[in-house]
């Protein structure tokens, strides 16, 4: 081939030349590395080490009923399959060839996909809610309960005043006053609601700042935890003299979920909850999820591993210590009772005609019953209207779940209710927690302003949602909320004042120190009696006008209720104050 001047043409010519006879060169096959013996070897090597990385990072369980199972054996046959091509020089001529060769060397793999396709085929069809609807419906037993019966009028010692969110404020604020631990360590967002020693209250592990903040710390541990009473409002910071080694903030091994994946490999497991036994001990209950319905279907909790945040020992209890509180989550609770209340006429039932079927509200909240908490949610129908038809109660250690059938507002309603009623102050109210208030199925929630600090609280009445009554205390509240029931007709008289001995709890003595504070402009005065420790009794100026004549030594008596006075007098005139 050349570029040849002609001149008769005036310009270059390409001249192609004769065409070469040559044969195309034919491409040498790529030579198979070593023998097969060890191309198996080294196939085999790679995909270990591949599978042994992921199973680091991911944790799946080793367990046919875990779906991500499933996707760490396809990874492992697919890296297999791909060394065994590379390893074995991709021989073959043509498309035909080549798919032939792979054919022969993904051979075992292929099979072994293919056999777990037809497993995760069959499982899903028999976990199918078609064809199990009955299964489902049958995840939580449900007893019917009579509410005035079954549930005690709660004291004011038992009732949670503060919202999660509340609780999150003040323990961002009292790490914040922590010179020693604010700069290195932040509140974790766990916030658990249990109850600790016949108390309501939440309790959060720290966690390391950044990554380099856990390198500097990491040899000591996480140094302590908070408990939010969810009553007085007050935060204590419990320090530990050895650290908490084994949290979700941790890295490599001593990560949680890691350090449960190598000891417990085939077992799955629910979101791990931070707790404290009746010691101040911290622990991480991490319940034990199975699927009871084919072989993925009706998630469900047996049992939990109890992880010694300190020390990292653990231990699986299929019936858990009575000082733990959640081993069936509030979510895993709902989404059961609505399996419950869709299917229970059968699955087309629930589509068509939908006769008696029922699903729970949107939102829950926790309530302190005995030694265990349990979680509450309003149940309506499916035409999405506005009101109850009743409400279920939980118990989050046991699963023993009660419906009471008492028709009503639904929660938001009552919400806007109480809004209302105070609607010149803008305040919000939190989710409402059901108590029994004079055998009467009662909302309370606290208000809040725009800055999430609690200034009154609300009572509303469930079946007549438009008998509301707030209270700067909630003692206030309740009085003011009988009265109103009083004068609608919905209780006698005779019960519609809060009595002594529910309002209130009796405490004399001497006083061994008084010390003052201003708080949002108002003077409290904490009294600390001989004998004690603490600063038990709080009195405000504001409430009782001759606290700041009180004086050391002298012999008292208080009425108080929730650590605030109601009234006291000095046991010498024996007189109550007017």
């Amino acid at each position: 081939m050349e570029f040849k001047y002609d001149p008769a043409k005036g310009g270059f010519q390409f001249n192609a030349g004769a065409r070469s006879n040559k044969p195309p060169r034919e491409k040498k096959p790529r030579k198979a590395i070593g023998s097969k013996g060890g191309r198996i070897a080294v196939n085999l090597g790679v995909t270990a080490l591949v599978g042994l990385v992921y199973y680091y990072i991911s944790l799946p369980a080793l367990n046919f009923r875990a779906e991500e199972f499933y996707g760490f054996i396809f990874l492992l046959c697919a890296v297999y399959c791909v060394c065994a091509v590379l390893t074995s020089g991709f021989q073959g001529t043509g498309a035909k060839g080549y798919f032939t060769f792979v054919k022969q060397q993904c051979r075992i793999p292929f099979f072994l996909v293919l056999a777990l396709i037809l497993t995760a085929l069959v499982g899903s069809l028999t976990s199918w809610v078609v064809l199990r609807a009955n299964s489902y419906q049958k995840l939580l037993p449900v007893t019917n309960g009579d509410f005035a019966a079954e549930v005690d009028e709660i004291s004011y010692d038992q009732i949670p005043m503060l919202d999660r969110d509340s609780a999150q404020r003040l323990g961002d604020r009292k790490l914040g006053e922590l010179a020693d631990m604010v700069s290195q360590f932040e509140v974790a967002g766990d916030y658990t609601q249990i109850n600790y020693r016949g108390r309501p209250v939440r309790v959060t592990p720290l966690r390391y700042g950044d990554a380099v903040k856990w390198l500097n710390n990491r040899a000591n541990g996480l140094p302590a935890y908070l408990v939010i009473d969810m009553v007085t409002q007050n935060v204590e910071v419990v320090r530990l003299p050895n650290g908490m080694k084994y949290t979700t903030a941790e890295h490599f091994s001593r990560n949680l979920l890691r350090h449960l994946r190598f000891r417990y490999p085939t077992m799955m497991f629910d979101t791990p909850v931070f707790e404290i036994d009746e010691e101040g001990t911290p622990y991480w209950v991490c319940a034990k999820r199975e699927k009871t319905i084919g072989l993925f279907g009706g998630e469900d909790n047996r049992g939990a591993v109890l992880v010694n945040a300190i020390t990292g020992e653990s231990a699986y209890h299929e019936q858990v210590p009575s000082w733990v509180d959640h081993v069936y989550s509030a979510n895993l609770i709902i989404q059961q009772y609505d399996y419950y209340g869709l299917y229970r006429n059968g699955f087309w039932n629930s589509i068509f005609g939908q006769r008696g079927v029922t699903q729970t509200t949107q939102g829950y909240n926790y309530l302190a019953v005995g030694d265990d908490v349990w979680v509450y949610t309003g149940v309506t129908s499916v035409g999405g209207d506005e009101s109850n038809i009743g409400f279920l109660l939980s118990n989050q250690r046991t699963k023993e779940t009660r419906y009471y059938a008492v028709a009503g507002a639904e929660e938001f309603s009552a919400m806007g209710s109480a809004e209302g009623q105070v609607q010149q102050m803008r305040y919000s109210a939190t989710f409402p927690l059901l108590l029994n208030i004079a055998d009467q199925p009662t909302y309370f929630m606290a208000l809040k302003d725009a800055s999430g600090l609690v200034k009154m609280y609300a009572m509303v009445n469930v079946s007549q949602y438009q008998i509301v009554a707030t209270g700067a205390s909630v003692m206030e509240c309740e009085a003011n909320y009988r009265a109103m029931l009083a004068r609608n007709g919905v209780i006698g008289e005779e019960r519609s004042e809060v009595g002594p001995a529910e309002a209130t709890v009796q405490k004399r003595g001497v006083l061994a120190e008084i010390r003052s504070a201003v708080i949002d402009g108002n003077s409290y005065y904490y009294l600390r009696f001989q004998g004690e420790d603490d600063f038990s009794v709080r009195v405000s100026a504001a409430d009782a006008p001759y606290a700041p004549l009180l004086s050391v030594g002298e012999r008292v008596v208080v009425d108080y209720f929730d650590g605030h006075v109601s009234q006291y007098w000095i046991e010498a005139n024996d007189v109550r104050p007017d």
